[in-house]
């Protein structure tokens, strides 16, 4: 069984392992066990494999979009792959839009995103799902982090308002007095911010625009609701792992991308300060106690959900994403379906969320998880 890649660069979860290209993953048929990375690097047993169940899966299933969720997925489909023999899942990070519009051509049974669908888009996804629609299933939470690199400053406090400004270049200096301000006895240099931001659609862009929408009304006039890159100025890099390895590579600059990329290419990141008793760090717990707060908005087998990025409550990052997994409810190509609910029914699974926490995600809170457990057999 193998995972094919071609969506580039891509960085492990929580092993320092970077690969380019086609990743092809095999797993032995009698050894149910399965080697996870480890964040100081390595590899550990794990049974989680021997409680997946395989359902009648069988052969490739397809499926794209969002690069936030790809190393999440990495895992899922490792143990996914070690338990139920003849399966191979191919996921292609190459964005929320893309994954969306492969989604509804028909071309992927399932796409990622880390922002609901649209109205126009749920209207597109009924001429796919026949008799049925496109649903947001939302398994994978987690931080955006703000990652940077300057030579001797590791723990930068930023707030809303100063990140929107950076981004939409009103602040071009790394000594800035807002900036100063927000870091007292830091040593910060008199010399140029280097932005970077995503060339492509991207649902990770459009939840950093919400947060600063919402918590720096003032500083961010720019459309939440858009997936490309709104601001003039800046540079650009394609996907979260493109991002991460600019400002890996840039001294001065500064970008945004799930914690897991940050964590694999050893980024220092931002402590936003929200207004609470301390600035708060991103991290997997930090995004759990915001994330906990969502509300379902969806109606029927939807599942979208409603965040607050302005929360000030202790210990609460706000700058999160979740990332949906968008299936037909009905109308699913009969020779994909066992292989889909199978591969979802695991992913949302408490064995399938367990893996997200030590992957710098966060795991769906227990009323959201249940209600997506109760969907997912449903399928048809």
């Amino acid at each position: 069984m193998k995972l094919s890649r071609n969506n580039g660069l891509r960085a492990s979860a929580i092993g320092a392992l970077v690969v380019s290209g086609a990743l092809l993953l095999s797993a032995c048929g009698s050894d149910n066990n399965t080697e996870e990375p480890t964040k100081g690097g390595g590899t550990q047993t794990s049974a989680a494999a021997s409680n997946i169940k395989c359902d009648g899966a069988k052969g490739q299933l397809l499926a794209a979009g969002s690069s936030a969720q790809e190393n999440a997925v990495d895992l899922w489909v490792k143990n996914f792959q070690a338990a139920c023999s003849g399966v191979e899942v191919n996921y292609q990070g190459i964005g929320s839009g893309g994954g969306i519009t492969k989604f509804n051509q028909g071309q992927v049974a399932f796409a990622g995103s880390d922002s609901a669908l649209k109205d126009e888009e749920v209207a597109e996804s009924k001429k796919i799902c026949k008799g049925g629609t496109g649903v947001n299933l939302p398994m994978v939470g987690g931080p955006i982090a703000i990652g940077y690199k300057l030579e001797g400053v590791d723990n930068l406090v930023l707030d809303a308002s100063t990140i929107a400004k950076i981004f939409d270049m009103k602040i071009t200096k790394w000594n800035d007095p807002v900036i100063a301000k927000l870091n007292p006895g830091a040593k910060l240099p008199d010399s140029t911010i280097q932005a970077f931001h995503r060339s492509d659609e991207s649902g990770t862009t459009q939840n950093l625009g919400k947060y600063l929408s919402t918590a720096a009304a003032a500083d961010w006039k720019y459309d939440p609701k858009t997936k490309s890159w709104p601001a003039p100025d800046g540079q650009a890099a394609n996907g979260s792992s493109g991002v991460a390895q600019a400002v890996k590579g840039a001294e001065g600059s500064i970008g945004y991308f799930e914690l897991s990329h940050a964590t694999a290419n050893k980024i220092s990141t931002v402590s936003i300060n929200t207004g609470a008793s301390a600035p708060v760090a991103a991290t997997s717990e930090n995004a759990s106690k915001a994330i906990a707060a969502a509300k379902v908005k969806g109606t029927g087998n939807d599942v979208a959900l409603s965040l607050d990025y302005a929360t000030k409550a202790e210990g609460a990052y706000p700058l999160v994403l979740v990332t949906y997994e968008i299936a037909c409810d009905k109308g699913n190509k009969a020779e994909t379906l066992p292989t889909l609910k199978a591969f979802l029914n695991y992913a949302i699974s408490e064995e399938g969320q367990k893996v997200l926490t030590d992957a710098d995600y966060a795991p769906m809170p227990a009323e959201i998880a249940a209600k997506v457990r109760a969907i997912v057999p449903t399928l048809s």
